[in-house]
C-alpha cells in the first residue's frame, strides 16, 4: 500500500513538474523577403502582447522560440516545423503569415497532435487540413462577399477581376464572382497575375481596354498593392471612370503611406482598421506606438495579438495543459472583445467570426486612414 502511495506521488510530481516547465511556441514567419515588413509586425505584435500580460500563463513561463521562412517557400516552413517539432520539442505552433507556409506545415501538426495557432495566412480550406489548426486573422471570402455585396448596392453591373495566382486571390475572386454574379452583375475578365510581379501594366491595360465599371482586385499586401495602385492611377483608369474595389488587404496600414494620395477615395472590405472606433482599440494602438514609434498598427499586428489571446486563454482553461486536444476544446466558442470588435472562435471551423467593415482611404489630419462607414456584422467564413 506504501509503494503504491508513493507511485502515486511520484506520478503527481512528474505531472506538476511538466506544467512548471517552460511552454515553447516555435513561431514561424516571414522575416526576410518581399514580406518581412509584415513578419515583422506579427511579430511586435506577439511581443507586445506578451510585455502587457506578462510572460508566465498557468504558472508555465511562456518562450519564444522564432524562424525565418522567407515568405512564400513551403519547404522552408515545412523544414523548420520539424526542426521545431523534432529538435526543439516545442509545445504550440504559431506565425504563418502565408498560405504556402501554413499548408505545408498542417500534415505535421495534425501528425503531432501539436496545436497550430495561424495568425494571418488566409486561404478558407487552411483550417480543413488538420484537427488542431485554430485561425486568429480572416479568410479572403469573408472579407470579399462584403465589397461584392456594396459593390452592387452602388453602381457596379460589371467587373474585371485582378487577383494574385496563389491561394488567397483564387478565393476573393471565387468569392467576388459567386456573390456579385448571384445579384445580377457581369464578370467581363478575369486575370490571376504571377504572386511577386512587379509589373501590373499589360494587366491594367486589359483591364482599361474591357472599359468595366470596377476593377475588383486582390493582391499579398505590401509592395504589390503600392505598384498596382500607382499604375491604376498613371494608366488612367480612374479618369476613365473606372472604380476600384478591394479586399482591405491592398490599403492596409503598413503600405498606404506609401500610396499616397493615389489610395484617396479607395472603397475597401475587411476586418480591421487602425482607425477602428472603440476603446480597445484606442488603447491598442497607444501601445503599440510605445512599443515600435513610427509604425503603424494593422491587420497582420491584430492577427498575432489576437493568436497570443487566444493561446493565454486557452492555457488558463487547461490549467497550463497544451496538448493538442484539450488545448482546442479550450479554444471552440472562444469569445473576446479585440481591438477589431467582437470575436469568436466558430466551434465547427475553427476559424474566426468577426464583423467585415466598409471603408474608404481618407485623410485624417495628415495620416491616411481606412475610415470604416458600415458594417456587416459576426460574418463567418462563407468559404466552408
Amino acid at each position: 500500500m506504501l509503494l503504491k502511495k508513493i507511485a502515486f506521488a511520484a506520478v503527481l510530481a512528474a505531472a506538476a513538474n511538466a506544467q512548471a516547465q517552460d511552454l515553447k511556441i516555435g513561431v514561424i514567419l516571414p522575416l526576410t523577403g518581399p514580406f518581412a515588413a509584415h513578419g515583422q509586425q506579427l511579430e511586435n505584435s506577439i511581443r507586445l502582447y506578451m510585455q502587457q500580460h506578462g510572460d508566465t500563463v498557468a504558472g508555465r513561463k511562456i518562450r519564444l522560440i522564432i524562424k525565418d521562412d522567407t515568405g512564400i517557400a513551403p519547404a522552408v516552413s515545412k523544414r523548420q516545423a520539424q526542426e521545431l517539432l523534432v529538435r526543439d520539442k516545442v509545445d504550440l505552433l504559431a506565425g504563418f503569415g502565408m498560405t504556402p507556409s501554413a499548408f505545408s506545415v498542417a500534415p505535421l501538426a495534425q501528425e503531432a497532435k501539436t496545436p497550430m495557432v495561424v495568425m494571418n495566412a488566409a486561404t478558407s480550406s487552411i483550417t480543413t487540413k488538420s484537427d488542431y489548426i485554430v485561425r486568429t486573422s480572416f479568410t479572403l471570402p469573408q472579407v470579399t462577399t462584403p465589397i461584392a455585396a456594396w459593390s452592387l448596392k452602388n453602381g457596379i453591373k460589371t467587373v474585371y477581376t485582378i487577383v494574385a495566382d496563389y491561394g488567397p486571390g483564387h478565393d476573393a475572386e471565387a468569392e467576388f464572382t459567386k456573390t456579385f454574379t448571384a445579384g445580377g452583375g457581369k464578370i467581363i475578365g478575369q486575370v490571376r497575375t504571377p504572386v511577386n510581379t512587379p509589373d501590373f501594366a499589360p494587366f491594367l491595360q486589359k483591364a482599361k481596354d474591357a472599359k468595366p465599371d470596377a476593377i475588383f482586385v486582390m493582391l499579398p499586401a505590401g509592395e504589390q498593392g503600392v505598384a498596382f495602385v500607382k499604375g491604376y492611377k498613371e494608366r488612367g483608369l480612374d479618369t476613365a471612370g473606372i472604380r476600384l474595389v478591394t479586399t482591405g488587404d491592398l490599403t492596409d496600414e503598413g503600405v498606404i503611406d506609401a500610396m499616397g494620395d493615389a489610395a484617396l477615395g479607395m472603397i475597401t472590405s475587411f476586418h480591421y482598421s487602425q482607425a477602428h472606433d472603440s476603446p480597445e482599440n484606442k488603447a491598442y494602438v497607444q501601445g503599440y506606438a510605445q512599443a515600435y514609434p513610427g509604425h503603424r498598427p494593422n491587420f497582420w499586428t491584430v492577427g498575432g495579438y489576437d493568436g497570443m489571446h487566444v493561446i493565454y486563454e486557452a492555457l488558463r482553461k487547461t490549467h497550463g495543459d497544451a496538448g493538442g486536444d484539450a488545448f482546442m476544446a479550450a479554444v471552440k466558442g472562444m469569445n473576446w472583445m479585440s481591438p477589431r470588435g467582437p470575436v469568436s472562435i466558430d466551434p465547427d471551423t475553427r476559424d474566426i467570426i468577426q464583423d467585415v467593415y466598409i471603408r474608404k482611404v481618407e485623410r485624417v489630419g495628415a495620416v491616411l486612414q481606412n475610415v470604416e462607414f458600415d458594417k456587416l456584422e459576426h460574418v463567418k467564413d462563407p468559404g466552408k
